[in-house]
Order: C-alpha cells, then sequence, then structure tokens
C-alpha cells in the first residue's frame, strides 16, 4: 500500500518537471527561430514554421509567447547578447583587445557564417520595420556598446563610425557573389579600423 505522504511528492515533482520542460521548449524555440531568421529572415516564417523546427504543432507556440512580435523581441534580445560584439561590450575593453576582435568580425569565415554569426547584419532591416519594443531592444543594446567603445577610444563619433563600419561591411559583402570582391570590402574595411584606432590614439 502506498504511503500518504508519496502522492503529494510525486505530484510535486511532476509539476517541478512540466516547468523545467517549458523552459527547455521555450530556449529550443529561441535558439531555433534566431538561426531560422538570421538563415532566411523572421517574417517569412510563420508560426507553424517555427514550431515545426523542433518538432512541435503551431498550437503549441502561445504556451511560450503571447505573439510572434514577442518573440521576435527575445530572439533579437538573445541574438545581441550572444553576438561577437557582445565581447566587446564589457567595460575595460583595451584597444588590442578591440582590435583583435574586430578583424575577426571582418573576416570571410564569419561574412560566411550568417546563421552563426553577428545578427545585425541580416536582421537589421526587419529590426527597423518591427514594432518599437523590438527596436528598442536593439537602441539598449547598441548604446551600451557605444559607450563602452567610446570610452576605450576616447571619441563618440568614432566608435560610431566603427560599429557601422563592421555591421556595414558584412551586409554589403554578402549581397557580392564573388569572395574576391568580398574580400577587398572585408580588407578596406579592416584598414578603416585599423586607422581609425591608429588616429583615436
Amino acid at each position: 500500500m502506498i504511503a500518504p505522504n508519496v502522492k503529494p511528492a510525486l505530484r510535486g515533482f511532476s509539476m517541478r518537471y512540466s516547468s523545467e520542460h517549458k523552459q527547455q521548449t521555450r530556449d529550443k524555440l529561441l535558439a531555433s527561430s534566431g538561426a531560422l531568421a538570421k538563415r532566411g529572415g523572421f517574417a517569412s516564417t510563420g508560426v507553424a514554421g517555427l514550431m515545426k523546427a523542433i518538432g512541435l504543432t503551431g498550437g503549441a507556440f502561445y504556451n511560450h509567447f503571447p505573439s510572434k512580435d514577442d518573440l521576435f523581441t527575445e530572439v533579437v534580445r538573445q541574438e545581441l547578447s550572444n553576438s561577437p560584439l557582445a565581447r566587446l561590450a564589457q567595460k575595460g575593453a583595451s584597444r588590442e583587445r578591440l582590435e583583435r576582435c574586430l578583424q575577426q568580425y571582418l573576416s570571410l569565415a564569419h561574412l560566411h557564417n550568417a546563421e552563426g554569426g553577428c545578427p545585425l547584419p541580416p536582421l537589421g532591416v526587419e529590426i527597423a520595420r518591427a514594432e518599437r519594443p523590438v527596436r528598442e531592444e536593439a537602441e539598449h543594446w547598441l548604446v551600451s556598446l557605444h559607450t563602452t567603445w567610446s570610452e576605450t577610444l576616447g571619441d563618440e563619433a568614432v566608435a560610431w563610425a566603427m560599429i557601422s563600419q563592421c555591421v556595414g561591411a558584412l551586409v554589403v559583402g554578402r549581397m557580392l557573389a564573388s569572395e574576391t570582391v568580398q574580400a577587398q570590402v572585408l580588407d578596406a574595411s579592416r584598414g578603416f579600423v585599423e586607422r581609425a584606432l591608429n588616429e583615436s590614439c
């Protein structure tokens, strides 16, 4: 015979598992949606497609997010926090570290890895067209990044120019068909970054 206190314990365990499982599913949805968005665009993928990518039906979506817009806001927040540039958003980043990371950012390897790279080049247009909360999320992150770079460089204008140059170089590079021309764009951008770092000393 089962002791009276066993059933409540089992019931409590089931509830904890359900909560953990829901969080795991939410995390999978965020990661998968971020990859899909960077690869082929977020707006063009419906709720059913987003859920199918993690092996679930579209009806389960609303157990995790009130709307697709809310999911996109979270995708942008998570992708920005995991961006290669996020490593340079911490205070105290040296010029040497900044230059080293930006050389990697402006590389052919990064250019050809849209799905696993910085979200700003592939998602910038969609963020610009999104609802205000999404744009506010992106602005908050970019302003924080700019503040850190300004402190490192000692020049607010140069910091904005470098952020724009890095993101823009990948956008232009991915528009091109020839890797030779892509390399020229990246080489020119790395040269700009190097000169900007030297001139702001």
